[in-house]
């Protein structure tokens, strides 16, 4: 077994509902994603893809459809708070808003990544690890093995 990884950046703000701390304010992040998949090589000199455990642009269009495009210069809000009011009115003034159904946490936020990439892999091919930075010296990691 061989495990790859692609490492991704994006730009999101978010705000933290009824937080006791400075990121009740909205605010935002560079966030620096490591996705790391494994499976076995292919081992068949007719496949074009041979010797690889999935090819890096497979992954990077997964990630880049499923989170990157979809979240970079976004604000993340929480649908099932009272910020839902403040998501609407910034839409109104044309941002983007994702609302979740999570407090948008570095912690969820690895969730909700983890179920996107999953249901896009070949087969064959599984999510093995995610690390997410907040900022350069914080970050927030999901292990499979913890998530069965």
């Amino acid at each position: 077994m061989i495990r790859i990884t692609k490492i991704f950046t994006f730009e999101t703000a978010h705000v933290l509902y009824n937080y006791d701390g400075k990121c009740k304010n909205m605010h935002g992040h560079s966030y620096k994603l490591f996705v790391t998949v494994k499976g076995k090589p292919i081992n068949d000199l007719e496949n074009p893809k041979n010797g690889m455990v999935v090819d890096f642009g497979d992954i990077k269009a997964i990630v880049k459809s499923e989170i990157v495009d979809v979240w970079d210069h976004a604000v993340m809000i929480n649908a099932l708070s009272p910020h839902k009011e403040l998501g609407e009115g910034l839409e109104n003034h044309g941002h983007k808003v994702i609302y979740c159904t999570f407090q948008p946490t570095c912690e969820n936020m690895l969730y909700a990544i983890a179920s996107k990439i999953k249901s896009r892999l070949p087969e064959g091919i599984s999510l093995a690890y995610l690390k997410l930075h907040e900022t350069e010296n914080s970050y927030g990691e999901w292990f499979a093995e913890d998530n069965q």
